[in-house]
């Protein structure tokens, strides 16, 4: 008889992480298992039945939510209708934390036990939420080593398993290959533009970048990874003709361009990662800005910097993400100089950060024993 697993991940990063748990689940596990949930097409192809598909549901900022609430509405029922169906014997929610803390309680209504992977923001913003925690998560698996701190502090079962994109090997690079299959000048310097993962990251993020672009010139050549969230057509109509490449693999983009522009979230520990500078930006709508600012209480917003405890890259958030600033810190880091070799340094020690520890296991296979822990452990009564 199989284990019945429930995942929810409405984000590109989050399916990405929710492939790599099914592998290591089905590695680890002495008896077959089924998945089922809310995912994109990396779950998919790692054998789970996708209920919904998180392009449908995938939003950002409290304004942008609201707009788009009925239809959230009902994709989140339908997810419950399978899961009242399915019945899992565990469910894993994957970051997204607006949509996923309430399917958290839901749960916990059916008896069937949470592992939360990849801890949401609580300890800058919405800090009232770590009740919910404490209530509806029976384990919290986190990915940066501050977070396993926060969450003892306050009761809470958790576990740092290392930052599952620090275990990926690095990309096989072949610079002259790679310009030949996406039409690239080998000869000149390349510049990522990473806008998001969602519509309205894309929207709001994507004119300034191709406005800084060409500010900095042809002499450059640029290439823009396209989440699997999204649709590459929907993508070229919004560069309205600029000469942007295409791509399907950000980690490869990252590792042999010379510099990047890249919108805060998991591209920014990607970017940290590829070891290349880079620059932090993000824009909300005016009224998620003005309501969400009151409620963070740190000075950085990249997660690079939080991890390293200072501004490692810089950051250009709201007003300050202009086409001309963009443009003229892209250019000192792309010089050789003092400014781009301090942060390839600083970025380096980010990286060694995202380990735990010399072992050979993975995140992923730290995260699949979590599970299959909480699996075998008798469930407390319902409170």
């Amino acid at each position: 008889m199989s284990t019945n697993i429930f995942i929810s991940a409405g984000e590109a990063s989050g399916e990405f992480y929710g492939a790599q748990l099914i592998d290591a689940l089905r590695r680890a596990a002495a008896e077959p298992m089924e998945f089922f949930g809310l995912g994109g097409e990396r779950m998919r192809a790692a054998g789970c039945e996708i209920v919904v598909d998180s392009k449908e549901i995938a939003v950002v900022g409290l304004a942008e939510v609201v707009k788009h609430l009925p239809d959230i509405y009902g994709k989140f029922h339908e997810l419950l209708r399978a899961v009242d169906h399915r019945k899992p014997e565990v469910a894993v929610l994957i970051d997204f934390p607006d949509f996923n803390f309430r399917l958290a309680r839901e749960l916990h209504k059916r008896g069937i036990p949470v592992v939360y992977f990849v801890s949401p923001q609580l300890w800058a913003w919405r800090k009232g939420r770590i009740k919910q925690v404490q209530r509806y998560v029976s384990k919290m698996l986190v990915i940066f080593p501050f977070e396993e701190k926060f969450y003892a502090e306050h009761g809470v079962n958790a576990e740092y398993i290392g930052h599952p994109l620090a275990d990926l090997a690095p990309p096989a690079l072949d610079r002259q290959q790679y310009a030949a299959a996406h039409g690239l000048d080998p000869k000149k310097h390349w510049i990522a533009l990473l806008p998001g993962s969602r519509k309205q990251e894309i929207e709001r993020h994507l004119p300034t970048m191709v406005a800084a672009a060409k500010q900095l010139g042809l002499d450059y050549e640029f290439i823009l990874p396209v989440a699997s969230t999204l649709d590459a057509e929907w993508i070229k109509s919004k560069l309205r003709q600029f000469p942007a490449r295409l791509v399907s693999d950000a980690r490869i983009a990252l590792a042999l361009c010379r510099a990047a522009i890249v919108a805060s979230g998991t591209a920014t520990v990607e970017a940290a990662l590829a070891g290349n500078p880079f620059v932090v930006v993000y824009r909300v709508s005016s009224l998620t800005w003005a309501l969400g600012r009151r409620m963070v209480s740190l000075e950085n917003f990249a997660m690079v910097n939080l991890i390293a405890g200072k501004t490692v890259v810089p950051e250009l958030i709201q007003n300050d993400f202009t086409p001309e600033r963009v443009a003229a810190m892209i250019r000192e880091l792309i010089a050789e100089g003092p400014a781009r070799s301090q942060m390839i340094a600083e970025l380096a020690e980010v990286r060694r950060k995202l380990h735990p520890s010399s072992s050979t296991e993975t995140a992923a296979d730290r995260a699949a024993a979590a599970v299959l822990k909480l699996l075998k452990a008798p469930q407390p009564q319902l409170s």
